[in-house]
């Protein structure tokens, strides 16, 4: 029978119920942490200390590590220490303040991509123009446009998915506090919630996503045009590492926050968790590093001194 008493306290199942698993789950997702902490700051290190850096597009890149290290520090670390020590219990607060924290990074994400896919088309379609259309009072106004529209986003998606009544025991079928899980948990009907939040994400993801679609065509049209070769190469190679990012991020995220309560799976859900929240912003850095000179340049300045 179920115990109808409101829960003050929430317990987080963490990685996997087996043991073995979830010691060799704490070890690999560590190591991961320090490697996307370090590739992350050393990517704000570089465009801060590289004056080649300081253009738009290194900009956006900059504040898109910072809101990964944010994002992943949200989370993981909570739960690496829960499942070494054995106490995975989180207080309402916590959950609450958790789940605020890492919407609003997730969404701050979605807008910077956006920002970003529309730097790449104006350097791309009207270069003689870009420098004027994104001043640095620009970038600074789509930085802070998403910040602002990051915490509205997720100050509604907290109060919509906590005014759900949670009766105890509440154990969260999940390492982290999120929406999915918690509204599975949920003992009254989520229906009236769970529209509102789907048409709330579905209008910021479809949104995002369209303009970015939409400068990414006017990019191809742009590149195609071009006669040689070597042109169109080094016009698509600027936005090939954002291009990757773009169908990282929708491809793991989209999937999680677009499901019906009805079909959520425990187990999947902590699959696609473990993509959106902890892969993704791991594989920016190497995704950015690897594919762009100028930055690989700032990074063996910044770490082997090599002379410029």
């Amino acid at each position: 029978m179920t115990n109808l008493t409101a829960v003050s306290v929430f317990i987080l199942r963490g990685f996997s119920a087996v043991p073995e698993l979830r010691l060799l789950s704490v070890a690999a997702f560590f190591l991961i942490y320090v490697a996307a902490a370090i590739g992350n700051i050393s990517i704000v290190a570089a465009v801060t200390l590289d004056v080649r850096l300081h253009m738009p597009m290194y900009f956006f890149l900059k504040h898109l590590s910072l809101v990964d290290i944010c994002s992943m520090s949200t989370t993981l670390p909570r739960a690496l220490m829960a499942a070494m020590v054995g106490s995975e219990e989180i207080s309402l607060p916590a959950c609450v303040s958790q789940l605020f924290a890492f919407v609003c990074f997730g969404s701050v994400e979605c807008f910077l991509i956006t920002s970003m896919a529309y730097d790449r088309c104006l350097a791309i379609y009207r270069p003689l123009v870009y420098g004027e259309a994104m001043s640095p009072q620009t970038c600074i106004s789509l930085v802070l446009v998403a910040w602002g529209s990051g915490l509205l986003f997720s100050t509604f998606h907290t109060a919509n998915t906590f005014s759900l009544p949670f009766c105890g025991p509440s154990v969260i079928d999940h390492f982290f506090c999120d929406i999915p899980p918690l509204m599975h948990l949920a003992c009254a009907s989520t229906d009236v919630h769970e529209a509102t939040g789907f048409a709330a994400s579905g209008c910021v993801i479809v949104s995002c996503f369209a303009l970015t679609i939409l400068s990414y065509v006017r990019i191809l049209a742009t590149v195609v045009q071009i006669r040689s070769a070597a042109g169109r190469w080094k016009a698509f190679s600027t936005c090939s590492s954002h291009l990757a990012t773009v169908l990282l991020f929708y491809g793991t995220g989209s999937s999680a926050y677009m499901c019906p309560t009805a079909r959520y799976s425990p187990l999947q859900g902590r699959l696609a968790a473990v993509f959106y929240s902890i892969l993704t912003p791991s594989l920016n850095p190497l995704i950015y590093s690897l594919r762009n000179k100028d930055m690989k340049r700032a990074l063996q300045k910044l770490y082997l001194q090599v002379p410029s």
